[in-house]
């Protein structure tokens, strides 16, 4: 009996060595495509590994010791369980997957934008092959698979400026073209280049302006619009002109001639805020875009490598200045390098 026992787990020897080195293969398959991308895997890298692994799958389990019938009955096993999981699951799951990739291929937004999808508004932390991921104002991360940001129109703030606005109701006893004036003159002090003024509706008891302007610093988006609110209660105030629904009129007991306008506003000193809330809210954002750049730089020194090398087989007469060069390359490589290993041994809390 304990022969038998024995000659039996001789014959999955064989079995057992196949199946180490699978594992010991994957293993040193994830070791060389982290290396070599330190940044994180791409979906690519992720798809081939996952290709690897049922193709270990297959060797493993045309090793054991079984007759051909039994061999062939545990592949059409794993073939049907694998069939009813995609049947079960395809709705979503391939939909995701195609959704991903159709948004890579687009490649309309990238780690560390502004992104606006129906009600969710953030910037981008995360692009997976099932979902993406977004920061929201309240540091907050959301979730978003990607075929609702393809059902979805998708707005990007564009990373080389955007236009900031605000919108606000005035009497018809202030005359537009006042208005617009101390409109500007708000945007102006706010920084916005090119700023305007526009007549956005003729309501039955106010009429409604929408200021704004250009800004280049897409980063301060909320602490900009925040700022041109302020700008524009200060020039108001300090021009006389209230900023209240006439509605607001018919419920209280004021003379005909008050205005509501801070009394101390003229004495208050101008508070500057030099702390930046973007800093807090979207500092995993911030941290993907930082990533998201050394990724690119670590791919632009890889082909100016590449193009060294090249150069100094085919023409080895300025050599020395090449080598200097290329080490110089090789250091900024392992600068990058450390930095993102760095980034992501220390995620942001």
């Amino acid at each position: 009996m304990l022969d038998a026992a024995i000659n039996e787990l001789i014959l999955f020897v064989p079995t057992a060595f196949v199946a180490a080195g699978v594992i010991v293969f994957l293993m040193l398959a994830n070791f060389l495509a982290r290396r070599n991308q330190p940044g994180g895997l791409t979906v690519a890298r992720q798809f081939l590994l996952l290709c690897l692994l049922g193709a270990g799958l297959l060797l493993v389990i045309f090793s054991l010791p079984v007759s051909e019938t039994s061999r062939g009955q545990i592949l059409s096993l794993l073939g049907i369980v694998f069939t009813a999981v995609i049947a079960l699951s395809s709705t979503t799951f391939v939909s995701n997957i195609m959704a991903g990739l159709m948004l890579r291929a687009v490649n309309s937004f990238r780690p560390g934008d502004f992104i606006r999808c129906d009600k969710y508004f953030g910037r981008v932390t995360e692009r997976g092959i099932f979902h993406t991921e977004i920061q929201t104002e309240d540091r907050d991360l959301a979730t978003l698979p990607n075929m609702y940001l393809v059902t979805n129109p998708v707005t990007v703030v564009h990373t080389s400026g955007t236009i900031i606005s605000a919108t606000l109701s005035l009497g018809y006893d202030i005359s537009h073209n006042r208005i617009e004036e101390l409109l500007k003159r708000a945007a102006e002090e706010t920084g916005l280049e090119d700023a305007f003024v526009l007549v956005g509706e003729l309501g039955d008891f106010s009429v409604s302006y929408r200021v704004g302007g250009f800004s280049d610093d897409v980063g301060r988006l909320l602490t900009i619009k925040s700022s041109l609110r302020k700008h524009i209660l200060n020039v108001m105030h300090e021009n006389g002109i209230e900023i209240v629904s006439p509605n607001f009129m018919n419920q209280r007991v004021l003379s005909p001639g008050e205005r509501m306008i801070p009394r101390t506003f003229r004495n208050e000193p101008e508070t500057e805020d030099t702390t930046s809330p973007e800093a807090v809210i979207f500092d995993k954002a911030d941290t993907a875009a930082e990533r998201e750049a050394l990724k690119e730089a670590l791919a632009h020194l890889q082909q100016r490598k590449e193009e060294i090398e090249t150069t100094l087989k085919t023409s080895p007469d300025d050599a020395e200045a090449l080598e200097q060069e290329l080490e110089h390359l090789r250091l900024q490589r392992r600068q990058i390098e450390a930095q993102l290993s760095e980034e992501e041994n220390d995620p942001p809390k």
